[in-house]
């Protein structure tokens, strides 16, 4: 039994990957529903909690149906971070994650995310104070290092297990690769075999099917893993991988009429949470992947991510079915 803390996880966990712009409570609901074991938020800056900023505290909505829920942090002022964990504390989630990964130019310059794998003893020194600043467990995503003459990641996970975290989830690519070249799981292999590592070490990178998912499981021992980018537009992939391991068998490709019912209802959720404008927009990142490799479906697309009008859109995602064919599976 995997445990974040008290926190039991099952046997070979899946995570939700935290992703902007992308991990909101409206996607968390179908990924939950669709087995996913463990929810993190989009990450929230810390100086944006700590001045209130609406867009910050707008993301620390979580809901019973999704637990167990971590939200996930970031900043590069060890005063802040931890001011910001007791902000979040108070929102009620029952883990504090922290990102030292996210690669993007505006985080990681600023010494924020990927940025303080630059600064491994001011990395240790922040978690050390997050930990102790909250009596939630807490939790951390990084990378192998900040290129390829600095993948720190087995001593760095030993440090960090020292100053407290209950569980390390890690990306198998540098900050300076970005999301580019192939995740290299061999470092993470390595964490888990460490004789000194006692938390759940998840892995991240590249899980793009049931099959790979199995195929990392035995071949680097990892305790669970952490899906992004192959569960956007595809809630489904967390069954999908949970019936491969358990049968070793696929099952049969979502059907056409699967997807529309459940953009259909994405988008609801999305216009409940948000405002109906914010929630139409929201939504225009989805759809292109709910509804990859459809023949001619670039004028239907276009009316999904242009139009403002709530009710031509469900009538566009209404027609697909007809137009397209209830037979088409993808």
């Amino acid at each position: 039994m995997v445990k974040i803390g008290d926190i039991e996880l099952g046997e070979f966990p899946l995570l939700l990957a935290p992703m902007e712009d992308v991990s909101d409570p409206p996607f968390r609901a179908l990924c939950k529903e669709y087995g996913a074991d463990v929810m993190y938020t989009e990450f929230i800056s810390s100086e944006g909690l700590i001045r209130d900023a609406v867009k910050s505290v707008k993301k620390l909505d979580i809901f019973e149906y999704e637990r167990p829920v971590g939200i996930q942090i970031f900043g590069n002022n060890i005063e802040s971070m931890k001011r910001a964990t007791e902000v979040t504390e108070k929102a009620n989630p029952d883990i504090i994650d922290i990102n030292y990964g996210c690669p993007v130019k505006k985080v990681a310059c600023k010494g924020s995310g990927a940025g303080i794998l630059q600064d491994i003893p001011k990395m240790v020194k922040m978690t050390k104070a997050i930990v102790e600043s909250t009596h939630l467990p807490v939790t951390v995503k990084t990378r192998l290092g900040w290129d390829e003459n600095t993948k720190y990641i087995v001593d760095v996970a030993e440090r960090l297990q020292d100053v407290g975290i209950k569980a390390l989830s890690i990306h198998g690519r540098t900050r300076k690769q970005m999301y580019k070249g192939e995740a290299d799981w061999s470092l993470i292999r390595e964490v888990k075999n460490n004789p000194n590592i006692h938390i759940p070490i998840f892995g991240n990178g590249d899980i793009d099917s049931p099959q790979k998912a199995v195929e990392y499981k035995n071949k680097y021992g990892v305790d669970g893993v952490m899906i992004g980018r192959a569960s956007i537009g595809n809630p489904w992939f967390f069954k999908q991988v949970k019936h491969f391991i358990a049968t070793g068998e696929e099952l049969p490709s979502v059907s056409l009429d699967e997807r529309v019912s459940v953009a259909r209802r994405h988008l609801e959720m999305s216009l409940k949470w948000k405002n109906e404008r914010e929630g139409i927009v929201e939504m225009r990142r989805h759809y292109g992947n709910y509804f990859r490799g459809i023949p001619d479906f670039k004028e239907t697309r276009m009316i999904l991510v242009t139009s403002l009008d709530v009710n031509e859109i469900y009538d566009t995602l209404d027609s697909i079915v007809d137009n397209f064919g209830a037979s088409v599976s993808l």
